[in-house]
């Protein structure tokens, strides 16, 4: 009896444990989901650092400087930590940023250099481990294990705010480094710093996309103080460092402060930043961060973020694919910088101050990246924040006299192929966000596509290869660069400004950009069935045919001398940016009926596209870096891929999108620094994933059609704009039943494999019944497929 009685008491509590662990697993925020690590391994080059959504300042620590595996400026796989800087770019192929870097240490010698990741002795450096390490949205912790300190970090959208808990010392520092830098990219110019008072450091560090200005106020009086110049040595001491000296100028400067502590004792130091003054800097600090509560500005970030995740709330998610999708909206919403300062004020990329009046001003686009799904997403998640991008854009197109295409701040230049600033305005302005000059735009664009610039504006603003095209209808591979693409992409964008113009009632001009929206025609092969290199002539590049690759010159111009559908090569000489032939012919995303057309019918095309996820993912040599994350030669971790998956919902087999968009989100985003599978490219890769996990993918930016996939999870609700919610149902939705048998839409029979913006914003329900094995008739009927420029 007391047996049946213990186990009954045993039982229970087993119960009320499990009631309890359930409802505190249900009581989890969309915050707690999220791990700022992801993408910190391999090649995702992201942070782990403290910011917010659409900042300016992205606090995080730095690892190493020098080479492309520290974009980011640190990597999860090694083990020591140079000090924390507060700008950093997520996930880009670029390494620069860094600036501003603080470092507390502890000891009697002092170090104005970091020393190496193989001997951090050398220098100013520490070691950690993972162990002591944590990150959640809006706040970073970590112990310097080489001096006791255990650092914590959080953020305001323009100030940094580091918390510093010291062992007792007699000797307790804290080091800032104005030559730290990620890169080596510079302006010339010097950076500068005065020590105001005991509590205050300012000045303006000089890099290579513009001066930031700094205001460092410290909680604790300095017991000393003094500057150091690392590239100079004074011939009476030996060394670089100025006791007790209150100013410094040169490129790798800084100041020393330091203080004795008591065991324990916590310094804390924020720090405003500024694009535009030292004044602007202390008026972002002391506006965002009035006093010294850290636990304050660390709740209110969190609080930030998780009032933005929730705009997206899921159920039938398992625990590793919540912390994957609520990760990849964090990174989402991460990748928009904002650039002015409190009141307003920006740098101009006329060089001169200029105010945003009403407005976030927005200086960096990576619209090669991120027009493709992370702007569509914003659409939908961040309605807010949509009309400042493009007001941004009036803003710099005007100080700047002409439309750039990809920058970071006010460092211009045509470093990818295309103009996709274009599809970023033209797809606001057809989703309905139009509180902006449409007018000035629509003539900045169609200027763009039909002039070169004039001085002042450098000749390299322009679009490549312009006159070639205007001329020949492509851009030939003897004299442009990355040709194909190029062609392909042009003739993208020129279907956007015919999408606007139409919109506005230019139907002269919509007549004009139709046209050349087909010259991407002029490319097909139809022998090899690719997009082809062609020479200005006309003719074809001769193929490879077993022979060596060699190089052509051609004045300044180079190119690789044959086509080989399998080559990405290196620039200059590539034919396609960073993919190959195979990659790069379905990069049609305005008229893919247009492109099956090329093909002779849905046959040929599908038995194509089939092949691509199906053959062996090698490359011909040389290999090159981005060419990750395969199935087949598809590349999910690299842009021109991205739409690929959704193809067969044009071609009559929606069951293979279900299938492959289905394989691309299970088995190539994952959970840990290494879960994302190729440069994060400022929220290219989590959008994608974000999009595809709720069951749609925006394949023509500029269009308002979403081709459908297969959604992740038992339920989506998305909060849209006017307070509406539009929620996405799969009903028996498992791992093996990625099929869609049959959809409603508000009730109504759905057999068409798109939805459009309007429905989703207008609210409302979508419901999926899935299966484990195909419905051949769900979706291929008459008008299913999504909207192509060309009828069949």
């Amino acid at each position: 009896m007391k047996y049946s009685l213990y186990r009954f008491l045993f039982l229970s509590f087993l119960c009320i444990l499990g009631v309890t662990n359930i409802f505190s697993a249900e009581k989890r925020d969309p915050v707690d989901y999220v791990n700022p690590f992801i993408g910190t391994d391999f090649f995702g080059h992201t942070f782990p650092g403290a910011s917010l959504p659409f900042a300016m300042v992205h606090l995080s620590p730095d690892i190493g400087t020098k080479g492309w595996t520290y974009c980011a400026g640190y990597i999860y796989s090694e083990s020591s930590i140079m000090g924390f800087s507060h700008t950093h770019w997520s996930g880009v192929g670029m390494v620069n940023g860094g600036e501003v870097l603080l470092m507390p240490t502890v000891g009697d010698k002092l170090q104005i250099v970091p020393g190496s990741l193989k001997n951090p002795d050398e220098g100013y450096r520490s070691r950690f481990d993972h162990a002591h390490e944590s990150a959640s949205p809006g706040y970073y912790s970590v112990l310097l294990k080489d001096y006791g300190v255990n650092v914590e970090l959080t953020s305001t959208k323009r100030a940094g705010f580091h918390r510093y808990t010291f062992p007792k010392a007699n000797n307790a520092r804290i080091i800032l480094d104005l030559g730290h830098q990620i890169g080596n990219m510079s302006s010339g110019e010097n950076s500068e710093l005065k020590i105001i008072d005991n509590n205050r450091i300012e000045g303006s560090k000089s890099a290579g996309l513009g001066n930031v200005y700094f205001v460092a106020e410290f909680s604790k009086p300095f017991a000393y103080y003094g500057t150091f110049d690392a590239s100079y040595v004074t011939p009476e001491s030996g060394g670089s460092i100025f006791p007790y000296k209150n100013a410094e100028a040169g490129n790798k400067i800084g100041a020393f402060v330091n203080f004795r502590t008591s065991k324990n004792e916590q310094i804390l130091v924020k720090v405003g930043i500024s694009y535009t003054s030292v004044e602007g800097a202390r008026k972002n600090l002391h506006t965002e961060i009035p006093d010294w509560d850290f636990d304050k500005v660390r709740n209110n970030a969190r609080e930030i973020w998780n009032k933005e995740l929730s705009r997206i709330k899921i159920d039938g998610a398992s625990e590793d694919q919540r912390e994957i999708f609520n990760t990849a909206i964090y990174h989402s919403l991460l990748a928009q910088y904002i650039s002015e300062d409190v009141d307003g004020k920006y740098f101009g990329s006329d060089h001169k101050i200029h105010v945003a009046k009403g407005y976030d001003f927005y200086g960096s686009f990576s619209c090669w990246d991120t027009y493709r799904s992370q702007h569509p997403l914003l659409t939908l998640i961040a309605p807010d924040h949509v009309n400042d991008f493009i007001k941004s854009i009036v803003a710099k197109t005007k100080n700047y006299g002409w439309l750039p295409a990809q920058h970071f701040l006010n460092v211009f230049g045509e470093s990818m192929v295309g103009d996709h600033l274009i599809p970023i305005i033209v797809d606001a302005y057809m989703k309905g966000y139009r509180d902006f000059d449409v007018d000035f735009l629509y003539n900045a664009m169609r200027k763009k596509a039909l002039e070169n610039p004039s001085p002042p504006v450098p000749e390299y603003a322009g679009r490549s290869g312009l006159d070639y095209y205007k001329k020949l209808g492509y851009t030939p591979v003897d004299k442009v660069t990355e040709a194909v693409p190029n062609t392909l992409e042009l003739a993208y964008d020129d279907w956007c400004i015919a999408q606007l113009a139409k919109e506005l009632g230019k139907n002269g001009d919509y007549e004009l950009f139709i046209k050349r929206a087909h010259n991407y025609k002029n490319l097909w092969d139809p022998k090899t069935q690719f997009m082809r290199p062609k020479k200005q002539d006309g003719s074809w590049l001769e193929a490879l045919n077993g022979r060596d690759q060699e190089i052509v010159k051609n004045g300044e111009h180079s190119y690789y001398k044959y086509f080989d559908p399998l080559l990405v090569g290196r620039r200059p000489n590539r034919h396609y940016t960073e993919s190959n032939a195979w990659q790069y012919i379905w990069s049609v995303q305005h008229d893919v009926q247009g492109l099956i057309n090329l093909f002779g019918g849905t046959k040929a095309f599908t038995k194509k596209l089939d092949t691509f996820f199906e053959m062996s993912p090698i490359i011909t040599p040389p290999k090159y870096v981005g060419v990750v994350g395969t199935i087949g030669q598809y590349v999910q971790g690299n842009q021109p891929s991205h739409h690929v998956a959704y193809l067969y919902d044009y071609a009559g087999e929606p069951w293979k999108t279900q299938q492959r968009a289905r394989q691309v989100t299970e088995e190539l985003y994952r959970i840990g620094p290494g879960g994302i599978c190729g440069n994060e490219d400022m929220g290219s890769l989590s959008s994608w994933y974000v999009l595809s996990a709720m069951g749609f993918y925006p394949v023509t930016p500029g269009s308002t059609s979403y081709a459908i996939g297969s959604p992740l999870f038992g339920e989506v609700k998305i909060s849209v704009k006017d307070n509406k919610t539009f929620t996405i149902k799969a009903l028996n939705n498992s791992k093996e039943n990625k099929y869609i048998q049959s959809a409603t839409l508000n009730g109504e029979p759905m057999n068409r494999t798109w939805i459009s913006q309007e429905e989703i914003t207008a609210g409302g329900i979508l419901i999926f019944e899935m299966g484990p094995e195909p419905n051949k008739k769900w979706g291929t009927g008459k008008n299913s497929a999504p909207p192509s420029m060309s009828g069949k």
